[in-house]
This record gives C-alpha cells, structure tokens and sequence, in this order.
C-alpha cells in the first residue's frame, strides 16, 4: 500500500521511530566479557581463581603457576587449582560468554536500511525510482529482543559458572580414586613380597620332604592370587591417574606430577544438615535456572502476542523522478493481512513452551530435593563404613596379628600358620583403603548435589523468541 504525505512529517515519523530503537535497544561489550560472575562463583563457593585466557599472556601467566602448583605433591586443592587453570575444554567454554555477548550487542544494533533504485523508461520517457527502507517490525521489537538477549545472556553466565564447579567435583574425585590407587598399589606389592617368599618356603620344604604337594599347591594359590591382585592394581593406578591428568589438562612434563603417599584422614566428625532440602532450592544453580527460564519464556509468550499481527512489517520512503513530470516522493507501508493465518497457532505453541518450562522447573526441584537427600545418605553411610573400618575392623585384624606374632615367638605356631592368619590381614586393610576412598567421593558428590547440575529447560525460551519475531528480519 503507498500513502503520500509531506517530506517533513516523514522525515520526523522516521527519526523518532530510529531515535527509541537506539536508546531503547542499543547495547555495547562489558569490560570483562561477563566473566565477573564465573570468578565470582568460583570464589565464593569453592575459594579457587580462575583465569579466561583471552591472549599469551594470559596463557603464559597461567602456565607459570600451574607449572609451579604441579612441581610439589599435589593437594586435593591444589588438582582443583590447576584444573580450573588448565583444562583446555574449560577455556573452550568460556568462550560462550564472548559468543552470547556478541549475539546481545547484535541484538542492539539497529537493522541496516535497504536501498532500491530502478529505471525505467517508456518512449521518450525516462522515469528514475529510489528508495529506502526499514523493518519497521525489527524495530518496534528490538526493546524486546534486546531484554530475551540480556536474559539469555545471564543463563550463559550460570551456565560456564556451573561448568566451573562440575569441573572442580570431577577433579576431586579423580584425584581419591587415583590416590587411593597408588595406596593399594604399594599395599599390594607388600602383599606380593610377603607372597613370594611364602611360595618359596613351601618350595625348599616340598624338597625337603617336610610338605607335601596339596600343601604347597595352597602357598602357591596364594603367590598366584597376590599377583594378579597386584596387576589390576597398577592396572587401576594407571586408568585413575591418566582420569586425573585430562582432567588437570597436563601435557608432557606435566604429566610427571606427584600425589601423596595416602588419603586424608577421616574426619572426626560427619557434617549434619538437617534443612538440606531448604538449602539445595536456595543455592542449586539449575534450580535457578529453571526459574529464569519459566520467566523468560513468560515474558517471550507476550512478545509473541504483541508480533503476531506485524510478522511482517515494513517502512519505506520514495523518490520518484521522471525527465517529463515533477519529481515524486512519499512513504510506504507494507504489511500482512491476517486474512487466512490469524497468528493463533503460533500463540498456542508459546503457551505450550511456557506450561513446558513450567512443568519441568517442577521437576527440577522435586529432582533437586531428591538428590541432595541420596546425596546425604551415601554421605553419612560412607562415613560410618570408614570409622567402622578404621575403628573396629583393622584393629581386630592388628590385634589378632600381634597375638600371633607371640604365639609364633613361643613356637605353638609355625610360620606357615602365621602366614595364613596374615592374609586375613589384606581384606580388612583394602576395604579400610576403599571406604576412605568412598567417603571422600562421597563428599564430593554431596558438595555437588548442593550446587546443582546444568539444566536443559533453559533451552525453549530463547527459541521461541526468536521465532516470533524471526519473520522480520
């Protein structure tokens, strides 16, 4: 459709429909690219820096100290140090900060104008046609847009935040299986050196004539299952360790680390959380964001209603001119008529998304109180399993070895029976070493069920928006 109307009036319609697209939707960098929030998670809730290598010198300073927390026995702090540092798949995730920034100041800028210009001619007739035009429909909807981009823009931030802290859990658990891998490991060689001098008693008493052949076949039982025991566990030290050296990014001499030559001790007492239920919904961070994402896509169901009769909307304005009539100017708007496609279908999608979001931040926290609750549980039982361990069993097992050693000093056993009576030794301390193990994995799952774990319902919001007013662009 084409309206004629005074250059002035138009020239004003067009400036003031420019002027509140740039002051209500224009957008520019942050001086930190967003990562405030990642460094600000990261020491408020682990008390660990982090560091978004953005040029060499930033990657110099980081390989420096990573070089230097590597160069001593390595700490369960100092792995998660060095993991937040460099690990390259981090790094790659914080570059979704710089992408969704960039896609928020785009969302800003104000759509370039097109140009049209045609000439045509008729006889001795030569008619010149110019024009220019906006999208108008982009326009009006860029306050819109530019609030979905600055909420998406915060999910992306929880998001790499939440990453940090997956991270920094895997690390640790990485880090007790390994080091309690390399325990076993040294246990099991004393086994294997006990076993070996076992086997070769029983063979020098076998010719000897003081043992017979059943009797031999028992310590040689005993030499072959130490030694396999001892190969799955350095097969076992090797896996755990190459785990937490992917995780750590380590690369060639890097790779030489050192760990300690045992787990920490158990702690004295078990942490109680008797509201933990009231904490997880206050702190997980998908709780939160299932909550943004519900309210987002509240927010992009009314864009969707507000554009559902301007889906395609456009304001252009004219320059005819011809060598044989006066020249031509004007403006012109074009738009869709609803006469078959009223928009409805497009509506009912949105408020499906939305009861969508609805139904899974629900989820989301029913899921949450749940896990925190197993969380508790496998926490408080590893802990008790340790201290029964450590408190009941290997002393039992200590106990029974000292009465023999003196049985053994008083010559009422011999040394084959001392022997056997170790051997019930190993089981009691692998399991102690192994239930160490759990209880500081457990913590670590229990400190992560607090925290939360990345969320997908985050996803529909910024789609849907998009689609709404994708037509217009």
């Amino acid at each position: 459709m084409n309206f004629a109307t005074p250059a002035s009036p138009r020239l004003r319609l067009l400036a003031m429909l420019v002027s509140t697209a740039v002051l209500g939707g224009c957008a520019s960098f942050s001086s930190d690219g967003g990562f405030a929030t990642v460094d600000k998670t990261a020491k408020d809730r682990l008390g660990k820096d982090v560091q978004w290598a953005r040029s060499d010198a930033d990657q110099d300073g980081t390989s420096k100290r990573v070089g230097e927390l590597l160069a001593k026995p390595l700490t369960v702090d100092d792995a998660v140090q060095v993991a937040l540092l460099n690990n390259r798949g981090l790094q790659a995730t914080f570059q979704e900060l710089g992408i969704t920034e960039a896609e928020v100041v785009q969302a800003g800028r104000v759509p370039n104008p097109g140009f049209s210009f045609g000439r045509s001619s008729r006889g001795d007739e030569r008619e010149i046609e110019r024009g220019i035009h906006f999208n108008l429909a982009r326009l009006i909807a860029m306050p819109f847009i530019g609030q979905m981009e600055a909420r998406r823009f915060e999910q992306t931030k929880g998001m790499v935040a939440m990453s940090v802290l997956s991270l920094a859990a895997d690390t640790r658990k990485a880090y007790y299986n390994a080091l309690a891998a390399e325990e076993t490991v040294r246990y099991m060689r004393q086994v294997k050196q006990t076993a070996d001098a076992s086997a070769e008693l029983a063979r020098r008493m076998e010719q000897v004539g003081n043992f017979n052949k059943l009797q031999r076949a028992r310590e040689q039982v005993f030499y072959a299952d130490a030694s396999l025991n001892l190969a799955r566990a350095e097969q076992a030290q090797r896996s755990t360790r190459e785990r937490l050296t992917r995780l750590l990014g380590a690369w060639g001499t890097q790779t030489s680390f050192t760990l300690p030559e045992r787990l920490p001790d158990l702690p004295k007492d078990a942490m109680e959380l008797p509201d933990i239920e009231r904490v997880a919904l206050a702190q997980r961070l998908d709780v939160q964001g299932a909550r943004l994402a519900a309210e987002q896509t509240a927010r992009n169901l009314g864009l969707t209603r507000t554009t559902r009769f301007i889906n395609v909307l456009e304001l252009g304005v004219l320059r005819n001119s011809s060598n044989e009539e006066p020249t031509q100017r004007g403006w012109e708007v074009g738009f869709e008529l609803p006469l078959f496609d009223w928009g409805g279908a497009r509506v009912a999608r949105a408020e499906a998304v939305y009861m969508q979001t609805v139904h899974r931040a629900a989820e989301t926290a029913i899921n949450a109180r749940s896990e925190v609750r197993e969380a508790y549980t496998g926490y408080r039982s590893a802990y008790d399993i340790a201290r029964h361990q450590r408190d009941e069993v290997v002393p039992l097992n200590q106990r029974i070895a000292e009465e023999n050693v003196l049985r053994y000093n008083g010559m009422l056993i011999g040394v084959f029976e001392l022997l056997a009576d170790a051997r019930s030794q190993i089981a009691s301390v692998n399991g102690s070493i192994q239930a160490l193990r759990d209880f500081w994995i457990a913590q670590a799952d229990l400190d992560m069920a607090l925290i939360g774990k990345p969320s997908l319902a985050a996803a529909a919001g910024p789609a849907m928006a998009a689609e709404a007013v994708g037509a217009g662009h």
